[in-house]
């Protein structure tokens, strides 16, 4: 090869790095952050870092995760933030105005070209379905129900906040063991062994302390016990595996006030699910697709746990201008 001909081999991959776009997805949640990196059609890279539910943790622990995530999935990918063309975050509470700000504000920090902020479930509906209709639920840290019918209406179901809702997540089946254990406990004068395992987690002795613990402000990481509480299940604990049937029934009645405001006239409902519940308990599986099944046949439940990170990186490439893939 020549000079000349190295020269134009060299320019030709300049240009051909900078006329590429690069997108960024965002799944800012209670529990971890994800990042999936990609160009048009391949996955680069991607990142991990803890919460950034910038209602959850506070907006300088949500800056810190998600810049931590970013950086991890940039290096991954063997890109700068700055070459990224478009970012989409979904994140708990995105709809709401001073949270999508929050949530902007600090990816903008990072990251160049343009950015949305959605609701965690419209990436999650996504990463399911496409634009296809459809009824996804999410049970991780928070628990919600959204679905989409063939006209593009939308309705959700439950995702209000750790003291009112988010029924069958995380965080309710931590809560609800250790109420359950507490009063296991007040009937005995040996301490249950799920109570034990739950002091264990949050390396507390003694019942006194623990109750300080639970009951103080800022509340403690509920969530934080679910995999003590799944482990006690497995290993037939009768009141985990008890928590974890009721939370199959209510993720169940979740789905089912979706259906019945958007799909009333649907032959058939696809019902997906998405997150740590789901994916770590095959009781809370089990339940959930009985409950729907024998209530409303017409639903058709995936297998697979759809990954809402995925759905924020279609969301980025889907949402780009045509000028950015020319």
């Amino acid at each position: 090869m020549g000079f000349g001909t190295a020269l134009a081999v060299s320019s030709w991959e300049n240009d051909r790095t900078t006329l590429m776009a690069f997108f960024l997805g965002i799944d800012g949640g209670g529990t971890r952050t994800s990042c999936l990196i990609g160009d048009e059609k391949s996955v680069l890279g991607s990142g991990i870092a803890g919460a950034s539910n910038v209602l959850r943790v506070g907006e300088a622990a949500a800056r810190t995760a998600l810049v931590e995530a970013i950086h991890k999935a940039c290096e991954a990918a063997k890109i700068k933030p700055a070459e990224i063309s478009r970012t989409c975050v979904g994140a708990a509470g995105g709809a709401r105005p001073e949270v999508a700000d929050a949530v902007r504000r600090i990816v903008a920090e990072t990251v160049s070209g343009e950015i949305e902020i959605v609701g965690d479930m419209v990436i999650a509906l996504h990463a399911a379905f496409g634009s296809r209709p459809g009824i996804i639920v999410i049970a991780g840290t928070g628990s919600i129900a959204y679905g989409r019918n063939l006209k593009g209406e939308t309705a959700r179901a439950g995702g209000w906040g750790f003291a009112v809702s988010d029924e069958g997540s995380g965080h309710w089946i931590g809560r609800a063991a250790l109420g359950a254990a507490l009063r296991d406990a007040d009937q005995s004068e040996d301490v249950p062994s799920l109570l034990q395992a739950i002091m264990k987690v949050w390396s507390i002795e003694g019942r006194d302390a623990l109750v300080r613990a639970a009951n103080a402000s800022p509340a403690p990481d509920f969530a934080a016990l679910f995999p003590a509480i799944l482990s006690a299940a497995n290993s037939g604990d009768v009141l985990a595996e008890g928590l974890l049937r009721r939370a199959g029934c209510e993720l169940a009645a979740l789905a089912k006030i979706v259906l019945g405001r958007i799909f009333s006239d649907a032959d058939t409902v696809p019902v997906a699910m998405s997150g740590g519940v789901f994916a770590n308990s095959a009781l809370v599986r089990e339940v959930f697709y009985n409950e729907l099944r024998v209530q409303c046949p017409r639903v058709v439940v995936g297998e697979t746990i759809a990954e809402p990170v995925r759905g924020a990186l279609d969301l980025a490439r889907s949402h780009a201008l045509p000028s950015e893939f020319s």
